[in-house]
């Protein structure tokens, strides 16, 4: 098979250009897994409180990939995102004030912040 000088041209140009594109580093970003420290094993909230959410910041990467966070509350494992507690908050703040809202008493809550991934609480108690 043979090849004219302008179709090996062309093959050359586009072989030259991939590797330019390999080339390139992207921007790095890290994902950041803030452990949620409140609330915790042991706490109990009522329907209707306020109570801060917080997790440890002290860790956190210089390129975070989502830096907007969200609060939602789960009751067995299962998530009600489409309810969150709190929502499109800096996920460097550390802590966010929510509402316990009306919902069935037991022990199995937790509270998963998302960010650039979920990280959830210890299992903790809600009353009424």
């Amino acid at each position: 098979m043979m090849f004219t000088i302008q179709q090996l041209s062309m093959f050359s140009f586009f072989l030259s250009l991939f590797a330019l594109v390999g080339a390139i580093p992207l921007a790095v970003r890290d994902v950041f897994l803030p452990p949620v420290t409140y609330p915790h094993t042991g706490t109990e909230w009522k329907v209707g409180q306020l109570h801060n959410v917080t997790w440890d910041t002290s860790n956190a990467p210089a390129n975070i990939t989502n830096k907007s966070g969200r609060v939602v509350l789960a009751k067995g494992g299962v998530l009600d995102y489409e309810h969150p507690l709190a929502k499109n908050f800096d996920i460097l703040l550390g802590r966010i004030e929510v509402k316990v809202p009306d919902v069935e008493p037991g022990s199995d809550y937790t509270i998963v912040l998302f960010g650039d991934s979920g990280n959830d609480s210890a299992e903790f108690t809600i009353s009424k």
